[in-house]
């Protein structure tokens, strides 16, 4: 069975190091000091190493079955999320006033890492939760607050996010659920959902399920959408559970990976819904889940290649495999370890700078999120807006990719069941695609983002590459990540003048080159981050820091990103350069 261990030294560099929490301006971050986060994460590595971790296979196994109406979860899960729920895991940035504990949405998303690495499958019933919890939180009335927050908050209910039909999944506009007003203020939702991760289960007394739907009134095209309140059982007004409501599961989905986690087919047939938001403005109210829920995927990407990361190295420490090219390192034994071959080295490097650098950039993210939602500052609102497609498309392309070679390191091992690898590349496949596939994240950050107010967030987003470059000037031991820093931001920027000079009188010339153009920034992104965890490192060594090899290992990994991995943006450029016409030249009968 695979092992995990939660990198919470790591976790605690980030923080505190490189972030420097405690003395951030952010309001509740004075009180992230290194003694507490530490407690913090200790607990919860406990939690997803002992409880989490031995249930992943269980999960992959077993699945989950529809009987009578009802899902069951697989093995163990349903006391699992009662220990979770117990201990407070669930409402950890959650508002005080309706049960949680108010810490910041950083801490929330560092813990978050451990439990996903541990079991994707599972952790995706409170994160669904949570992201329900935070639509009705900024968009429902004080009523609603106080009726569906305190529950959610504890996952003694959970939440869902219904989007997708059959016919119809990026594409809302053509959704066909229908919601007719009622004379007492509720809807009749009325159609199918397909796809709804976590649409049922047995491990919590009511699911809150948010559903998009069209009501009268509203014209066509995602305008006409509005967002509805649907529970699985009515709410009684002195908040016991009532009757059911005439919402059920049509079926559960046989997949690729997180068996885990219950993906149902949701029918909806009259069942009372309440509209949460503005009446036909149901895309904003959703939009809140979205980019939250898509900070979370991209969360899933490494942590996913975290786990396998950590199994592929203990494999290739153990396996005994040929002999080292410039002289054998265990003479006493038959052959050496796998590790000490240049080509595994290359491999187990690749996915440590990857999925090292994509946990700074997450935890950056989260601090992001922290600053606007705590401050109410606009133009980091925008910067989020900006970089939740390059973290949700790179990184959950890369994790894959990571667990995938995670699994190489096995050889025929990696292939066979009882190693668990498998495991890690089917769940990872699955955060490539939902929560708006990757393409999508493409053309949403080339097509909309780049633009946005006039182009000011990619310009600061810009400014900051130059500003970090410029604040190593002179350090000598900085200068090979300030200069493929440089080099790659120059690049990213030669891209977007493509676009801007060739993508008016051809969109094509643009959206051709947007999933490249994803990936580059992704990189620049990384590459920014390991210069600034290369600084914080240095510093460290600087101060007499203990664990000088911690520090020594974290700078010859930025040194291999910046050299190996960094460069990928010149294959990128010339891509997007070669415009639509390789792209677009066959028509389509000649596939």
């Amino acid at each position: 069975m695979p092992s995990y261990t939660a990198p919470v030294k790591d976790m605690q560099f980030l923080l505190h190091d490189v972030l420097k929490v405690s003395e951030a301006d952010i309001p509740g971050y004075a009180d992230l000091d290194r003694s507490f986060t530490e407690a913090v994460f200790d607990e919860a590595a406990k939690v997803a190493q002992d409880i989490l971790t031995p249930l992943n296979v269980v999960g992959d196994v077993e699945g989950c079955a529809l009987e009578n109406g009802i899902v069951r979860t697989p093995k163990g899960f349903k006391e699992a999320f009662k220990t979770l729920r117990e201990g407070g895991w669930m409402s950890l940035d959650a508002a005080p006033e309706y049960g949680g504990q108010g810490l910041p949405y950083l801490m929330h998303t560092a813990v978050n890492e451990t439990f996903v690495s541990a079991n994707m499958a599972f952790n995706m019933y409170q994160g669904l939760t949570h992201g329900a919890y935070s639509a009705i939180l900024v968009h429902g009335t004080e009523e609603q607050k106080a009726k569906w927050l305190p529950k959610l908050v504890t996952c003694e209910w959970t939440g869902t996010m219904n989007l997708t039909e059959p016919h119809c999944g990026t594409d809302l506009g053509l959704l066909r659920t229908r919601a007719e007003p009622q004379a007492d203020g509720s809807y009749k939702i009325t159609g199918q959902k397909i796809f709804i991760s976590a649409g049922d289960h047995d491990m919590a007394e009511n699911i809150v399920h948010l559903v998009l739907a069209k009501a009268p009134g509203g014209g066509e095209g995602t305008k006409g959408i509005s967002l509805f309140i649907v529970p699985k059982f009515l709410v009684n007004e002195d908040g016991s559970l009532g009757d059911r409501n005439a919402v059920s599961v049509g079926k559960v989905e046989h997949k690729m990976g997180i068996h885990g986690n219950a993906t149902c087919v949701m029918n909806y047939d009259g069942a009372t819904g309440y509209l949460l938001g503005e009446l036909h403005k149901g895309m904003r109210a959703m939009f809140t889940m979205m980019n939250e829920a898509r900070l979370g995927v991209a969360l899933q990407g490494y942590a996913v290649a975290e786990a396998a990361y950590q199994n592929a190295l203990a494999y290739a420490k153990d396996r005994l495999q040929g002999r080292d090219v410039t002289g054998a390192k265990n003479p006493n034994g038959p052959a050496d370890p796998l590790i000490v071959h240049p080509d595994i080295r290359r491999n187990l490097m690749e996915q440590k700078s990857f999925i090292e650098g994509a946990r700074a950039l997450t935890y950056w993210g989260a601090t992001l999120i922290d600053r606007y939602t705590r401050t109410g500052d606009a133009a980091v609102e925008g910067l989020v807006s900006l970089m939740i497609p390059v973290l949700k498309g790179f990184q959950t392309d890369k994790g894959f990719e990571m667990a995938v070679q995670a699994q190489q390191v096995f050889g025929g091992h990696g292939y066979i069941e009882e190693w668990g690898m498998s495991q890690f590349a089917r769940d990872a496949r699955i955060a490539m695609i939902y929560e708006g596939a990757n393409g999508i994240q493409a053309l949403d950050l080339v097509g909309r983002k780049l633009a946005q107010d006039g182009g000011k967030h990619v310009m600061a987003f810009f400014e900051m590459v130059k500003a970090e470059c410029k604040a190593h000037e002179g350090d000598e031991r900085m200068k090979g990540f300030v200069e493929a820093l440089k080099t790659a931001s120059k690049q990213l920027q030669q891209a977007g003048m493509f676009f801007m000079q060739n993508g008016m009188k051809n969109p094509n010339a643009a959206l051709a080159g947007s999933y490249d153009f994803m990936h580059m920034m992704g990189h620049v992104c990384l590459g920014l981050m390991w210069t600034r965890m290369a600084k914080a490192a240095y510093d460290a060594l600087d101060a007499g820091a203990a664990d000088r090899d911690f520090y020594e290992a974290k700078i010859a990994t930025g040194r291999f990103y910046m050299a190996r991995q960094l460069p990928a943006c010149s294959m990128h450029l010339s891509r997007i350069e070669s415009g639509a016409d390789p792209v677009m030249a066959l028509a389509a009968e000649a596939f």
